[in-house]
């Protein structure tokens, strides 16, 4: 069974720093894009970091850029993707979600490209 788990989620002050984290299993993850998209309330999902299957290439929204490093950890059995949050703004409050393609290895920043997601995790930031 595919599962993507994403936690660190979490309430935090205008200019603090989260670390989400998701735990993808049941399929060889290991070969594929990943990524993380948020979706605000009344907002449609958007990109916000991909990494390619090694970790060497990524991409970030020009709203994140600067404040959030994605990464991965790639295991046998297990791969850990993370997203370092700094410097967060009350405008980066959404729900999170992680996703791997399933078959792209590069790291595309289109949704639809994204076969297989997690069940999010909130960050709210105060002002």
């Amino acid at each position: 069974q595919v599962q993507l788990v994403e936690s660190g989620g979490g309430l935090v002050q205008a200019g603090g720093s989260l670390r989400l984290s998701c735990a993808a299993s049941g399929r060889t993850f290991t070969s594929y894009a990943m990524g993380w998209f948020r979706q605000a309330p009344g907002k449609e999902r958007e990109f916000v970091a991909t990494i390619n299957w090694s970790g060497g290439i990524t991409n970030y929204a020009d709203s994140v850029k600067g404040r959030f490093t994605i990464s991965r950890e790639n295991a046998k059995t297990k791969i850990t993707m993370y997203l370092q949050m700094n410097s967060l703004k009350p405008e980066d409050t959404a729900v999170y979600y992680c996703a791997s393609t399933g078959w792209a290895v590069n790291a595309p920043t289109d949704l639809n490209e994204y076969n297989y997601w997690g069940q999010g995790t909130q960050v709210t930031v105060s002002s």
